[in-house]
């Protein structure tokens, strides 16, 4: 009986160590590793970039419509980011309007006053400067906005709600995307990301992960005024001409096509006849004795067809192609026009004409209005 005790004694704990399983420890998994090694990137970037980016406190005088009349003095708030060893600080146009004060924070704790150099509400964008020693700046380093890809991943630097130097990190979830800048032109060529942007993110730069400048963060699509994953970043190739334009001459001078447009609709397609993969800009209203007009563009005019409910013309323009470079909507326009050319350039224009008609018009530009 003792010997059975022992023989099935010893059967149990053989079959228990055939059972054991080994241990993995987290930090020996591909996983983990790859974790640790992005972990590592993001840090690398925050600690090589966050001494250049700011925290702006702004004081405001706005308009009071209340009983007694008075004007009040508003305390706000947003981002910023050094661009040079001069001192000029790159942020939005809406963090600082209407300022009377404006105070820098660093991130070593110092304090400095900042003056406008330039505001450019159609931009949204404005650079500010700060009396330092070059010594004390750390500028950035500048992207280019033209080589983005749709999946790659981008971190934010700011002061979201108040909370100065926070990283948040995503990816890049669209591109050309356009947005209202704060007058009646919008801002095409806009970077979407699901990155956390919040309130006070405002004029923070858009990072790759080498640590350069891609967008600055201006606006977001949120009921709730927090973030629902879809912000907005202004491209850094156009932040990059407004800032040096508004340090150089204090403005910046926009080139006019006159024109007003959309992108290409199945209804358009539809009542056309076009191929399924037509892109462009469709012409809906062009401004008398602009430059458009004068270059013969024209506004949609002539019969219409029902299609699908809704009556569309058949005599329209569709830009199709600007200086050759192929434009996927109106967006696409924008972007060019704002980034590639200035007051008194010529450039070429490929026009899709009701359908059948392909013209190539010459265009001279004039500043915006």
């Amino acid at each position: 009986m003792l010997k059975r005790s022992l023989f099935v004694s010893v059967m149990l704990i053989v079959l228990t160590s055939l059972l054991v399983i080994p241990v993995i420890h987290p930090q020996d998994t591909p996983q983990t590793e790859t974790a640790l090694a992005q972990a590592g990137v993001l840090t690398e970037v925050y600690n090589r970039v966050s001494p250049s980016v700011v925290a702006i406190s702004v004081v405001a005088r706005r308009p009071n419509t209340g009983f007694f009349g008075q004007d009040n003095e508003v305390i706000g708030g947003g981002s910023g980011f050094v661009i040079d060893t001069e001192g000029h600080i790159v942020t939005n146009n809406h963090v600082v309007d209407g300022a009377t004060r404006i105070e820098v924070m660093f991130l070593d704790g110092t304090l400095a006053r900042a003056q406008v150099v330039g505001l450019d509400p159609d931009s949204d964008l404005a650079v500010l400067k700060v009396d330092l020693p070059a010594e004390r700046l750390q500028p950035v380093e500048w992207g280019d906005s033209d080589a983005l890809v749709i999946g790659q991943p981008v971190v934010a630097i700011g002061s979201p709600f108040g909370q100065r130097w926070t990283l948040t990190s995503g990816i890049i979830s669209a591109l050309e995307r356009t947005i209202q800048g704060l007058t009646n032109f919008s801002i095409g060529g806009v970077i979407q990301t699901d990155a956390p942007i919040n309130p006070g993110n405002s004029g923070g730069p858009l990072l790759d992960l080498q640590g350069r400048v891609i967008g600055v963060n201006s606006q977001i699509i949120s009921a709730t005024r927090s973030s629902a994953g879809i912000g907005f970043a202004i491209p850094s190739n156009l932040a990059r001409r407004v800032s040096q334009a508004l340090i150089e001459d204090g403005f910046v001078s926009y080139s006019y096509l006159g024109i007003t447009g959309g992108d290409v609709t199945l209804t358009l397609i539809e009542a056309l006849d076009l191929p399924n993969n037509t892109r462009g800009v469709v012409v809906r209203d062009v401004a008398p004795g602009g430059p458009g007009a004068r270059a013969g563009l024209q506004s949609p005019g002539g019969e219409t067809v029902e299609v699908s409910g809704s009556e569309v013309p058949t005599e329209i323009d569709i830009i199709t192609a600007i200086n050759g470079e192929p434009l996927n909507g109106i967006g696409s326009l924008i972007s060019y026009l704002a980034r590639e050319t200035e007051p008194g350039d010529t450039v070429t224009l490929s026009v899709l004409r009701n359908g059948t008609e392909r013209l190539e018009l010459t265009v001279r530009l004039t500043p915006r209005p």
